[in-house]
């Protein structure tokens, strides 16, 4: 077995994104986490459970310039509420957010931030009992207490209102 070259490192999320936020003037960020965090086994198989699907990806703004593929940090298309839509068919999402790595990766798949279609398929085959009738973007506007006070407790009120036994969060 030989060990990963040298420079096959994780990238540094956690720094980049509070040297970031030091470029612009902020205090140094903080990074939310708790000593407890609490833990809920499924109820259920998940082949028999319904999945909710939630995302940070940003609906498509036409008039908000660059948002496809290999796009710059673009601010302007930012979303700043909770939203939903339908599960059936395939949104038209974007990730021109700022945490992601542009020098590893092209966003060219929208698979790896929008796996709605994997997850209509793993349904296909059984492996998830159903999709709720909606996913729900969650906004990254950068405030920890808004996320807190309003915006996860308003994606939770969603996801039941849909009747989720399971939530799968992907961040982008």
């Amino acid at each position: 077995m030989a060990f990963a070259a040298e420079h096959d490192v994780p990238i540094p999320y956690m720094q980049r994104t509070r040297d970031y936020y030091l470029r612009l003037g902020f205090a140094p960020y903080r990074w939310a986490h708790f000593d407890e965090v609490p833990f809920t086994p499924l109820a259920k198989p998940l082949a028999q459970s319904r999945l909710a699907l939630i995302m940070t990806a940003a609906p498509f703004q036409p008039g908000a310039g660059e948002q496809g593929p290999r796009a710059p940090y673009n601010a302007g298309a930012k979303f700043y509420k909770v939203y939903s839509d339908s599960t059936e068919g395939i949104p038209d999402l974007r990730i021109s957010h700022v945490g992601y790595d542009r020098v590893h990766t092209t966003a060219e798949d929208p698979n790896t931030w929008c796996p709605l279609a994997q997850l209509q398929a793993f349904v296909k085959r059984g492996r998830i009992g159903a999709l709720t009738e909606h996913f729900h973007g969650a906004p990254t506007n950068r405030s920890q207490r808004v996320t807190l006070e309003q915006d996860a407790p308003e994606v939770l009120r969603r996801c039941r209102e849909d009747g989720a036994d399971v939530a799968l969060l992907v961040p982008n």
